[in-house]
């Protein structure tokens, strides 16, 4: 009570000045606003923006900790400290020595992403006057899980500052930005600083202490080692279980599933556009493995590696899962009507493995492929309702005819 009623006084001091949205943010963050809506129809109910963000940031929380245990085991891996045989299930790979590398190198990503994207949040909000938006409480989270955990924090904060304000801020904020902010700060990062987003190293902690160790170690991703027509050296069960080198969040195809499930429960995550992504992703790479079956592509060829990758394997490497489960579904950017989400998530998914085989360069799609459907999202969300009212008109000839 003693914090609650601090907060509600420094709001009531601040009430009507510039800094009233910051209080405001924080109390309504804390605790349930007291406001009821008095006119016109509305709905009762005990949620609001931020407990949608925050249920969000509950199904992500397992990602991000899971991310920090596999920082460090990637680390001990590489230095050859334990064997890759030790797995998932081995108390070696929950060792809190791996948990305390990772969240030394984790948590700064963490900390700079809400410290940069909220004050850029809070700044726009005292310079125009309204109240503070909640949509960059999950971008915030979002954004440390999709990039390198070796991403310099400079980069991260000059991509955060991009993504905030010309992703979101100059589109007129949370709500009316046509493209996914996360995304946005990923893609920004791909094409300004594209040797640091190759993901062709691991990054191991204190390795200059070691005599004659670099400060990473070659350890290719299991899709720069199949674009580089190599056979990938992970395991159906470590890709699906996640311990394997990659981008924080992004490994575990185990934890997002169920995250996906969690917010297909709560009725946050459209399973539409999730089941719609992963049939196109199917459709792509059974169409590639036919293709390869008919002889059409031969072993010499630089596609032919991700081509012949067993079509269902798509899912469970790379960012695609993690897309298809936090990306895609972003209610702002994606199409609104269910015909239209079963059309935005299947173009999705069968763009998103397509772009990764013939990009070998860059041998990952989802990011592109989200947020070209981003763009088309009002498209279709626009033919398919034009689509509908031709079939009432023509229902309604048909009555009085």
């Amino acid at each position: 009570m003693g914090l609650k009623q601090n907060l509600h006084n420094l709001k009531e001091k601040y009430k009507g000045t510039k800094m009233a949205p910051a209080f405001n943010a924080i109390h309504t963050f804390l605790y349930l606003p007291n406001e009821t809506t008095h006119g016109g129809t509305h709905i009762k109910a005990a949620d609001d923006l931020k407990r949608t963000m925050n249920t969000v940031i509950m199904a992500l929380i397992p990602c991000l900790i899971f991310g920090m245990f596999n920082a460090g085991y990637q680390h001990h891996l590489a230095l050859g400290d334990i064997s890759r045989a030790s797995g998932f299930l081995d108390p070696i790979f929950w060792s809190w020595d791996n948990l305390v590398i990772g969240l030394w190198k984790v948590l700064p990503l963490v900390i700079v992403s809400y410290g940069v994207g909220l004050g850029i949040e809070f700044l726009f909000a005292i310079i125009k006057k309204h109240e503070v938006e909640e949509g960059y409480l999950v971008t915030g989270m979002l954004v440390p899980l999709i990039v390198p955990v070796d991403i310099p924090l400079w980069m991260l904060a000059v991509a955060v500052a991009f993504g905030v304000v010309i992703g979101k801020e100059v589109f007129g904020g949370t709500g009316m930005n046509i493209l996914n902010p996360a995304l946005t700060i990923r893609a920004f990062l791909f094409f300004a600083y594209p040797t640091w987003m190759s993901g062709d190293k691991v990054w191991v902690h204190g390795a200059v202490e070691r005599a004659g160790t670099p400060d990473a170690i070659s350890g290719e991703t299991i899709l720069g080692s199949l674009a580089q027509g190599h056979e990938a050296s992970y395991s159906i069960m470590d890709m699906f279980y996640g311990i394997i080198p990659g981008s924080v969040g992004e490994t575990s195809a185990l934890l997002i599933l169920l995250a996906g499930l969690f917010l297909i429960f709560t009725k946050i995550g459209s399973w539409r556009i999730m089941l719609s992504m992963t049939l196109g992703g199917l459709a792509m790479g059974l169409i590639f493995n036919g293709v390869v079956d008919s002889g059409w592509i031969g072993e010499s060829s630089k596609f032919y590696s991700l081509m012949s990758t067993t079509w269902w394997h798509h899912l469970i490497i790379g960012g695609f899962a993690f897309g298809t489960v936090f990306m895609a579904t972003d209610p702002v950017t994606a199409s609104q009507t269910n015909k239209g989400k079963w059309i935005y998530g299947f173009l999705a998914g069968f763009i998103s493995i397509m772009i990764r085989v013939f990009n070998p360069a860059y041998p990952e799609g989802v990011m592109l492929a989200i947020l070209l459907m981003n763009v088309f999202a009002p498209t279709i969300d626009h033919y398919v309702v034009q689509g509908n009212v031709k079939r009432r008109l023509k229902r309604l000839k048909t009555k009085t005819a």
